[in-house]
């Protein structure tokens, strides 16, 4: 059997609910079913992790001490607009990206990506409601208005909260199967977008 693959997620304070834990239900179910991805937490100590809605996540590793990570999933969050200014977080996140296969991010966790130089002439998104601060932090990237989620080479974005989870979907699809992504949200009862471009959100905010 090939070595298991790591997914790890990015946790910081105010990160959003959702944007993790929907995500990781497709990644867990991925390894539930293949055996062959493991998934791990980090922030910049380990421990718990308060959300913008109150519970807590733990994490697993300090950033300094995670092991190496093949998919990374980045939140979003009312903590962001703090983590936009975090040196140490946004120098891991440019290390870790040039090691990793694919590089997600959820929400306003692409304002990190953009901070952090990687989005930089690339196709990107975010989440609509906070699309004006989010592209303020990434004057060099394609920001695209209408999209659920836009992949550009390893780098791949997504739309507002519930968006990560048809992406984690798509990156399934990309990364193992179509047919396995299918199984999967067949077992959470979900309906999966699977149009990049569906995104409804964006009229409603004014940018289409």
């Amino acid at each position: 059997m090939a070595s298991r693959k790591t997914v790890g997620v990015l946790l910081f304070e105010g990160f959003e609910l959702l944007d993790v834990f929907g995500p990781l239900q497709a990644w867990g179910m991925l390894a539930e079913i293949t055996r062959a991805y493991t998934i791990v937490a980090a922030a910049e100590t380990p421990g718990p992790i308060r959300s913008a809605q109150g519970p807590r996540a733990v994490a697993d590793y300090a950033l300094a001490d995670c092991p190496p990570i093949d998919v990374i999933l980045v939140p979003g969050g009312i903590g962001t607009r703090r983590e936009v200014n975090n040196a140490a977080l946004l120098e891991w996140l440019r290390r870790r990206a040039a090691q990793a296969e694919v590089v997600t991010s959820v929400c306003t966790g692409a304002a990190l990506l953009a901070c952090a130089g990687l989005l930089d002439g690339r196709r990107a998104t975010s989440n609509k409601l906070a699309f004006k601060w989010v592209t303020s932090q990434g004057p060099a990237v394609q920001w695209v208005g209408q999209a659920r989620w836009v992949e550009d080479g390893k780098f791949t974005t997504s739309s507002g909260v519930s968006a990560g989870i048809d992406m984690a979907l798509a990156m399934i699809a990309r990364l193992v199967d179509v047919n396995t992504a299918e199984q999967i949200a067949i077992r959470m009862e979900y309906e999966w977008h699977r149009d990049p471009s569906w995104d409804p959100f964006a009229k409603i905010h004014g940018l289409v």
